[in-house]
């Protein structure tokens, strides 16, 4: 039986029309974010998202690939943020004695803060000319991806637009937290998990749990507490400025 010759453009053909394309791509262009970050002594700017958000970027470009053909596969790999939230009851698990002494300081302090993420981002798009779809849109970025879009959604907003604005949100705190809190001398892994996890979300908390266990811990709980606290007190803000 004679061998059939490989045919690079027959095989890129189907990939394009397939979910593996996506996934593929993903995977591997965040493979070579973490390769690059712990290279770079995991220096902020290499923080792997952002390196894979541009591997991925440039590949598409460079092939002409439309996000359609992509998010075939994207789609997917987005379907496991849930779950994948969910699963960071473990980490949340393990730390339970120090969870239980702080829960009512955390219990004061999130819906302060989704309080003050809401504002913020709603009035800074209403004072820079921006219109009330999109101040509605930014509103919610501090909750985690899954949670912000459907909140958006529901509110009036641009859902994918706000999936963009957490995301670069999530990227630019997590690459400048941990050095801001430094240089404000916050070091406690308590404070430093809940400030991550509270502005940063999955990110965030991802980069927190790698630093140090017991400040991943407080990152997730606070994540998730800022979701479940947008939830709730987003439509009441909204309500209260009119929108």
């Amino acid at each position: 039986m004679p061998l059939v010759a490989w045919q690079p453009e027959a095989t890129w053909a189907w990939l394009q029309g397939s979910p593996l394309l996506g996934v593929l791509l993903t995977l591997a262009a965040y493979r070579v974010g973490r390769a690059v970050h712990h290279r770079c002594g995991r220096h902020p700017a290499t923080q792997p998202v952002l390196v894979a958000i541009a591997l991925v970027s440039a590949v598409l470009l460079a092939t002409e690939t439309s996000y359609g053909e992509y998010s075939r596969g994207g789609d997917l790999l987005a379907f496991l943020l849930g779950p994948a939230t969910v699963a960071l009851a473990v980490p949340l698990h393990r730390q339970a004695h120090h969870l239980r002494r702080l829960l009512l300081p955390l219990l004061v302090a999130i819906p302060l803060g989704v309080v003050v993420s809401v504002s913020t981002g709603f009035w800074l798009v209403k004072l820079l000319g921006g219109d009330e779809q999109l101040a509605i849109t930014m509103a919610p970025k501090a909750a985690t991806t899954p949670v912000s879009l459907v909140l958006s959604g529901d509110a009036g907003g641009i859902a994918a637009l706000t999936a963009v604005l957490t995301i670069g949100v999530g990227i630019v705190s997590a690459v400048l937290g941990p050095w801001l809190m430094t240089l404000a001398r916050v070091r406690h892994p308590h404070a430093r998990g809940v400030a991550m996890g509270a502005v940063s979300h999955g990110i965030g908390t991802s980069r927190s749990l790698a630093d140090d266990p017991e400040e991943g811990a407080f990152a997730g709980l606070a994540m998730g507490l800022t979701a479940f606290g947008t939830a709730v007190l987003l439509p009441v803000l909204l309500a209260l400025f009119g929108a």
